[in-house]
């Protein structure tokens, strides 16, 4: 039975004299998990700033890597827009009442697919908790300039609006399709 006692107790030392020289993690620190997907980055992004959700919005077109099926949310209900632009979009989509609705493309790269490259971002901040991003980008190497306007909404900065070089804003075209 002694031995017994000094065998469980030399495990235990055996055993505390590892722990101890094993560096242990601190429970303070908690490693930020890899997004699961590239609109999971967006939404990360949002959180940082203006230009890195700009940048990660481009960031979700890959030609060689396609977003799955059913990554996408239904029209009005897209989180990297805001409520405004949401609203717009469902209601243009409700309207269409089954047809093809006005806005039937991609609004921030004016497209339903095709490879796209940003090229710059330049942002602007306008007043508290709103900006506004100039965008250049290719679209199938066509060079594209536009405006995107954005907004903080909670924790989050999202698009409100976009205005492509030499066009109306986007919320005033769809305005008039709902009205």
């Amino acid at each position: 039975m002694t031995r017994s006692i000094v065998s469980v107790l030399l495990g235990a030392a055996l055993v505390a004299a590892c722990s101890e020289a094993a560096p242990q993690p601190d429970p303070t620190e908690q490693a930020e998990p890899a997004p699961a997907s590239r609109r999971e980055a967006a939404y990360r992004a949002g959180e940082e700033g203006p230009e890195p959700f700009v940048r990660a919005l481009f960031a979700r077109y890959d030609a060689a890597n396609p977003l799955p099926p059913g990554e996408t949310p239904p029209p009005g209900r897209e989180p990297l827009y805001g409520r405004t632009l949401n609203a717009m979009i469902g209601a243009d989509h409700r309207q269409a009442a089954g047809e093809v609705p006005y806005l039937n493309y991609d609004p921030v790269c004016g497209c339903q697919d095709g490879e796209i490259a940003l090229q710059s971002v330049t942002v602007t901040e306008t007043e508290r908790f709103k900006a506004d991003a100039q965008v250049v980008f290719t679209r199938d190497g066509e060079t594209i300039n536009q405006l995107m306007k954005l907004e903080r909404e909670g924790p989050m900065w999202r698009v409100v609006d976009v205005i492509p070089e030499g066009e109306r804003p986007l919320t005033e075209r769809l305005l008039e399709v709902i009205e």
